[in-house]
């Protein structure tokens, strides 16, 4: 940590960054677990780091500290001025980007291998997340805190009520692990929520093939109506025996009981058609 910079509280003092809500805003403060965080995704002195919501810059430190090269995305204006003493400290490692990450792709941003460390603004980070999991080609890992509940459902398999969507789409080419949880206590102000940061690392293979986009229908149309048996979910893609028989299933199967290459046969079965 550079030494020439004023600790975390004063610079939210001095810059007036009130966390809003509509920003979906919780400032990490506690610079022994933005270290932790820093080193979940183990080496990351090369290529890019990408992190989305720094705010004033709590993690951003401990990833330069990491001697990462670090590419910030922040929307809020009142942040910049936090986050240029931080690039002031740590000379040509630090890039600022103003703008809505939603309105980026972050999987052609700077040089490879790239990755992104972050703790994701909750009004966001689940549609993020699923943009980054749709593209395992472009990243190297994805380091990312979100609401515990949601990572509870994306390293969640078959059989578990909380298997869904999230569950076959991350599943699917993703190895995902729950590195640890953060409580409420440790965010300036605290969320009503309980955290958790989950480390993904691309599969050598997916579990099996399928077009992402016909997963993505899959998933919706089964999971949408989660308590109906196949039979019926899958009605608005097709002859739902047909589908089924295609895929190897039984049809009176519920989403949750289907595994990963389940979908997978399913949605080669929905582009057969």
């Amino acid at each position: 940590m550079k030494d020439t910079l004023p600790p975390l509280r004063d610079v939210i003092r001095e810059h007036g960054l009130t966390p809003r809500k509509g920003l979906g805003q919780h400032f990490l403060l506690d610079l022994n677990l933005t270290a932790r965080i820093a080193r979940v995704a183990g080496d990351i002195s090369g290529g890019t780091t990408i992190e989305v919501g720094p705010g004033p810059g709590g993690l951003t430190r401990a990833l330069l500290d990491e001697g990462a090269t670090v590419l910030a995305i922040e929307k809020d204006e009142r942040c910049l001025d936090a986050l240029a003493d931080v690039s002031a400290a740590w000379p040509g490692k630090l890039e600022i980007l103003k703008c809505d990450a939603l309105k980026l792709d972050a999987s052609t941003l700077g040089e490879t291998p790239r990755r992104v460390i972050a703790n994701l603004p909750y009004n966001i980070g689940t549609e993020l997340l699923v943009r980054w999991l749709n593209k395992p080609e472009a990243f190297t890992s994805l380091t990312v805190m979100i609401q515990k509940e949601v990572a509870e459902r994306i390293a969640a398999g078959p059989g578990s009520k909380i298997y869904g969507r999230l569950s076959v789409l991350a599943g699917w080419r993703w190895k995902v692990t729950r590195a640890l949880d953060v409580p409420p206590e440790a965010f300036t102000p605290p969320p009503k929520v309980e955290s958790t940061v989950i480390h993904a690392v691309p599969l050598e293979q997916p579990v099996a093939d399928a077009d992402a986009a016909t997963l993505t229908q899959v998933t919706a149309a089964t999971f949408g109506q989660r308590r109906k048996m196949l039979r019926s979910s899958l009605k608005t893609l097709g002859d739902a025996q047909a589908l089924c028989a295609a895929a190897d299933l039984d049809p009176t199967l519920r989403p949750e009981q289907v595994s990963v290459a389940g979908f997978c046969a399913l949605a080669r079965a929905v582009a057969a058609q």
